[in-house]
Order: structure tokens, then C-alpha cells, then sequence
């Protein structure tokens, strides 16, 4: 039953209340309870004066002392106290009960001061079912001649009782009851606010890898659990996202795959049909599946990095290196494959810059580009490599004179397994024009579609950035962004 955080809520709402109602009834009782004991003494000490006053004008005015002190009690009328005057010994001269027959004891006379008012509680005599008294005594002196007189007021205990009980039943009944509508109330508030979450959790429940194009109902786009379920339905479409993009991976990774393991196939079966071929016809065949083999190899070489780069797998290997001297390292490896296409590479000269990175994942990146350019620049066309520095970052920037991208494919051009022309991408390398295919260094035939995202990997893996600055009839210009020190 305490799973329920519907369950969990309302007890700690009646919880806190039910603290804060007794101690605000406590507060009240021990506040009121204190009150009806300052007007008791207050009171007792009013009658008491009145008593002495009236008793000294009786007494100027020529009365004895019994006639003084009858007239004096009878004339005065105190609700619910009694009232007695005693002689300096003691003596009782006259004296009022209350209406229940309660009447004002004498304390012992060494308690009474001479000249302040004496207020103390006096317990139930033993025997007696009633309570104690208030009792309020003093001495009073009509002449220097005369003896003092004894004036005692006293008041039943059970007045301020029976108020404090009364209360206390009050809030004997007021408190559970307002638990308990505080509590049905709080449990029916509890579960119309977390309704949304109910609502959320079933819809949650349902949605699996099959269908994460569904979303989870937002009551209030404004409230916590309205944006809650807005940061699920956040997630939802990033999961979306990543399964689509898993699926479409897998898809165009199959497909590059089946394609050189079809042609491999296919030489070798058509070089077994006959059970005798010259020499020539089976170097051709193994050219052509050496040929696919290396391709083969490299996709799965690419895709081992980028599965690797996904997962975090792939830490850098960071050290300090001279980057126009990995320029130069990678622009002549890249003059091999551009020498077969009569195209030239060439780096720009430029001053020393000390790079901080992965300098093999660095010169993956270069040859990528390069490979890319030199693929798609035709027949004596130029590929050019420079290299600028700015404060704490540094540019590459990598120019070629191929026919350019089409505009519909540029923003593309980063995505995993895409071409341009898939087709011409397949072509042996002296195929013309630069479409924007995004593979890595390939001596023969097309690459998978991989080398631009791995390229841009490793720029953001640098803290760096790679973009298209230009591509059109003219050529194609790519700038990587390095910072010089990783962040």
C-alpha cells in the first residue's frame, strides 16, 4: 500500500497537518488556560480591594466591627467567589459561601503579608470530589489603633476547568475530523494530479523499438509534469532518431558489403565455369577479387571506427606534432593515387604550427579529403592543401577543380553511406567530376560513403569543426578548424 505515491503523498500531507493542528491546539489551550488564570487572579485581587474599601467606610462611619464586616459582605455580590473576613487572630467575624456551598478558607497567618495581596492555590479539602481553589488574602488596617483584619477571597478551580474541557473536546472532535477530510481530500488531490502520470506510464508501457514514433500525453505543457512528459517525448524522438539512423545503417552497410562479396562470387564462379584458363584469366580473377577484398576491408575498417567513435571506444591518443609536417607527410602519399589520374597535389607553404591531438586519426582525416578531392577532379585538374594560422586555432583547407556538389546534395554530404551518384560512385577512379563522395582512401573503385563522417568525427573529437565552404562549377573547397591545444 506505501508504494503508491498516491498513498505516500496523502499520509504526508495528513502528517503535517495533524502536527501542525496539535501544536496550534495546544498553543490555543495552554494560551487560553493561561488567560483564565490571569483574570481569576485578577478578579480575586478586584473583590479583594473591594472588599478592604468597603469595609474601611463602614468602619468610619461608626459601625462595630460585626456590624462593619455583615454589611460589607451583603452588600457586595461576587459571582462564583467566596468571601470572608476574619479578626487578626484568625477568628472568623463574617463570611459568603458561593452559590455550591464553597467557602474562602483562611491560609495560615504567616503566609500573609502586611502589606501585599497573597495569591496562592489552596487543594481540596480531603474527602471533597471538588477541586481547589484561587485564593486571594491580605491584611487590612483601619487605624494605627486597630488590629488588622483579615480579608480572604477565594474562587473554585472548576470555572476554568470546565472551560479547558469543553476545549478540549472541541478540538477532541474538530482535529480528527479535519484529518479526515484533509486526508480524502488530499488522497482524491493526490490522484488527480498524478492522473497524468498514470496516463504517461501506460503510454510508456506500449511504446517499444517498433513503435517509438509515438508520444506521451502532455495534460499541461506548463506544469512540472506537463514538461516532464515533454523531455520523454524529447527523448522518444531522439531514440527515434537513432533507431532510424541505426536501421538505415545497418540497410546501406549490408548493401556496401553485398556488393563486393557479390562480385568476388561472381569472378570466382565464372573462373571455375571452364576447367582449364590461361594464366592471364586467373590473375585478372584475382586482381579483381584482390581488388574487392581491399575494398571490403576498408568498409569494414570504416565502420569499426565509426561503431567504435558511437560508443566512446576510441580515445585519443593525444601528443604534440608539427602539423604542416603531417600535411606534407599525407599530401605525397596522396600523390601516388593523384599520379594515375594526371592530377596534381601540392601543398602551400606555411610556417610551423605545433598541434596538440591523435596525429594517426588527424591523418586519417587528411587522406580522406585528399582521396576525395583527387576521386572526383578530373584529368589535369590541381588539388591544393593549405594551411593558416589564427591565435589559438588553426585552419586546413583542402581546394580541388572538380565540376563541384549539386546544391540538393550538399547538406548530405556528412551522412553515413551517402553518395551523390551512387552509380559513378562505384566507377574505377578515372571517373570525372567531384561529386561529394563520402568515403576514405581508396586505391580502387568507390568508397562506402564513409570518409566525410569520419572525418568530421575526428574534427569534433579535436574540439574542432569541418565544413563546405564552397562547392560549384569551379571546384570544391572543404576548411577544417582545429583548435591548437584541445579544449
Amino acid at each position: 500500500m506505501l508504494d503508491s505515491v498516491r498513498t505516500r503523498l496523502t499520509l504526508w500531507y495528513v502528517g503535517v497537518l495533524a502536527l501542525v493542528l496539535i501544536v496550534f491546539s495546544a498553543g490555543v489551550y495552554l494560551l487560553l488556560a493561561r488567560n483564565l488564570h490571569r483574570r481569576m487572579d485578577e478578579s480575586l485581587r478586584t473583590s479583594s480591594e473591594s472588599i478592604a474599601i468597603s469595609l474601611v467606610r463602614e468602619r468610619a462611619e461608626g459601625e462595630t466591627e460585626a456590624e462593619a464586616a455583615h454589611s460589607t459582605v451583603n452588600e457586595l455580590h461576587l459571582l462564583n467567589q467566596a468571601m470572608a473576613i476574619f479578626d487578626a487572630k484568625g477568628r472568623l467575624i463574617e463570611e459568603k459561601p458561593t452559590p455550591g456551598n464553597d467557602h474562602a478558607r483562611l491560609p495560615s497567618l504567616d503566609l500573609i503579608s502586611a502589606d501585599n495581596l497573597r495569591l496562592y492555590t489552596a487543594p481540596a479539602a480531603p474527602g471533597e470530589e471538588k477541586e481547589g481553589q484561587r485564593v486571594a488574602a491580605r491584611r487590612v488596617k483601619i487605624s494605627d489603633a486597630d488590629a488588622p483584619y483579615l480579608i480572604v477571597v477565594s474562587q473554585p478551580l472548576e470555572t476554568i476547568t470546565e472551560e479547558l474541557k469543553l476545549l478540549g473536546q472541541v478540538f477532541l472532535i474538530a482535529v480528527p475530523l479535519a484529518l479526515l477530510l484533509a486526508g480524502l481530500s488530499g488522497f482524491f488531490l493526490a490522484r488527480k494530479s498524478l492522473a497524468p502520470v498514470v496516463a504517461m506510464s501506460e503510454r510508456a508501457r506500449q511504446i517499444s523499438a517498433e513503435n517509438l514514433e509515438r508520444r506521451l500525453p502532455v495534460a499541461n505543457p506548463r506544469d512540472e509534469l506537463g514538461q516532464l512528459a515533454a523531455t520523454f517525448n524529447e527523448l522518444l524522438a531522439r531514440l527515434d532518431s537513432s533507431f532510424n539512423l541505426q536501421r538505415q545503417f545497418m540497410t546501406d552497410a549490408s548493401h556496401e558489403l553485398r556488393t563486393p562479396l557479390s562480385v568476388m562470387r561472381t569472378t570466382a564462379q565464372v573462373t571455375l565455369e571452364k576447367p582449364r584458363r590461361d594464366e592471364n584469366e586467373y590473375r585478372d580473377a584475382l586482381a579483381m577479387i584482390n581488388d574487392q577484398t581491399r575494398r571490403l576491408a576498408r568498409i569494414v575498417e570504416d565502420m569499426f571506427t565509426l561503431a567504435r567513435a558511437d560508443a566512446g571506444r576510441r580515445p585519443l591518443a593525444l601528443d604534440s606534432f608539427y602539423l604542416d609536417e603531417l600535411i606534407g607527410e599525407t599530401t605525397r602519399a596522396a600523390s601516388v593515387l593523384a599520379t594515375r589520374k594526371n592530377v596534381t597535389v601540392e601543398a602551400a607553404e606555411s610556417a610551423e604550427v605545433l598541434c596538440h591531438g591523435d596525429e594517426d586519426l588527424l591523418r586519417q582525416m587528411l587522406l580522406n579529403l585528399l582521396d576525395n578531392a583527387i576521386r572526383h577532379t578530373p584529368a589535369g585538374g590541381a588539388v591544393r592543401v593549405r594551411l593558416a594560422q589564427f591565435n589559438s586555432a588553426c585552419e586546413v583547407i583542402v581546394e580541388d577543380t572538380g565540376e563541384g556538389i549539386p546544391v540538393e546534395a550538399q547538406p548530405h554530404i556528412f551522412e553515413r553511406f551517402y553518395r551523390v551518384d551512387k552509380a559513378r560512385s562505384r566507377s574505377n577512379t578515372s571517373a570525372n567530376g567531384n561529386g561529394a563522395n563520402n568515403q576514405g582512401a581508396n586505391n580502387q573503385g568507390g568508397g562506402a560513403g564513409l570518409g566525410l563522417s569520419i572525418a568530421r568525427w575526428v574534427a569534433e573529437a579535436h574540439g574542432g569543426t569541418i565544413r563546405l565552404v564552397r562547392s560549384n562549377s569551379t571546384g570544391t573547397v572543404f576548411a577544417v578548424d582545429l583548435p591548437l591545444k584541445r579544449p
